[in-house]
């Protein structure tokens, strides 16, 4: 199933106009009473992330009726939402406030996540950046591209980047004890590992090429489902470390390596497939 551009566009829209009412107002103004943890102290949420999500359902509701909408924050309160997309011919999974600790912080590294999925399998994703008001989309056999209000469409592609020493994502601290010092020792094989706390802005910066790979030990749909398409619409590769191909119904039980090209992919294998292996954490 595809989108039309019409319909695209309409849900970039919809994104746009939720930043501009319930994100941008309220950063750096947040109050104490507006922020919560939900497992842990560095997992937030904040009355932008509630708002924003709010926002952009309704939108959705308005232009994909029939669709699934699973957002981050009514899995929170919903799991069994996520075991829906497997099955649903059209499915929205929405991140309102990518990067919430950044973002509830004051640092403007955040970005809002939008996928559209069918029986599983994306087929539209948005990167959206609130503070420069510019995207990142991609669409399944339609490439990825970069714009803004602006900005003419760019196509993005891997084409042409010269092999060496790599670059990439991988938050140390997301892992056990034991598997972060294996990690950390491993490092020196690459140019440079590091984490901006915000899924969306990682793999920005991995399709427009500041980054050659990205490692993820969680499989939270609203945090892959639009930049693995966006790596792979560019001419990149994704895959679990236990080999199977990434699907946005795909959410537990392997971690998740993201490339400008399957030779990358390969090395970074290397790399981290003996210290990690195929298990999630």
């Amino acid at each position: 199933m595809t989108l039309t551009d019409e319909t695209e566009a309409a849900l970039i829209e919809v994104v746009r106009a939720a930043a501009k009412a319930e994100i941008l107002p309220r950063f750096r103004r947040l109050a104490a009473s507006d922020v919560a943890a939900k497992t842990g102290p560095e997992d937030l949420v904040t009355e932008a992330d509630l708002n924003a999500e709010a926002a952009i359902s309704a939108g959705v509701r308005t232009l994909l009726p029939d669709a699934l909408i699973v957002g981050e924050e009514a899995v929170e309160a919903r799991p069994t939402l996520l075991d829906g997309i497997a099955d649903a011919p059209l499915s929205v999974i929405i991140d309102p406030v990518d990067g919430t600790w950044n973002f509830a912080k004051g640092l403007a590294t955040f970005g809002v996540i939008l996928a559209v999925a069918s029986k599983g399998e994306t087929v539209f994703g948005l990167l959206y950046d609130p503070i420069v008001d510019d995207w990142i989309a991609a669409r399944r056999g339609g490439g990825t591209w970069y714009a803004s209000p602006d900005h003419a469409p760019q196509r993005l592609s891997f084409a042409g980047i010269p092999d060496g020493d790599l670059t990439g994502f991988l938050s140390l601290f997301n892992y056990p004890r034991e598997k972060r010092l294996r990690l950390a020792d491993d490092m020196p094989g690459f140019r440079r590992i590091w984490s901006v706390r915000c899924s969306c802005h990682e793999y920005r910066t991995l399709v427009t090429g500041g980054a050659d790979f990205s490692v993820s030990n969680a499989l939270k749909p609203w945090d892959h489902a639009a930049g693995a398409l966006a790596v792979v619409e560019a001419g990149g590769a994704v895959e679990l470390l236990d080999g199977r191909a990434y699907r946005a119904s795909i959410t537990s039980g392997s971690y998740l390596v993201a490339a400008r090209s399957d030779a990358v992919l390969q090395r970074v294998r290397g790399h981290v497939g003996a210290i990690l292996g195929t298990g999630t954490v």
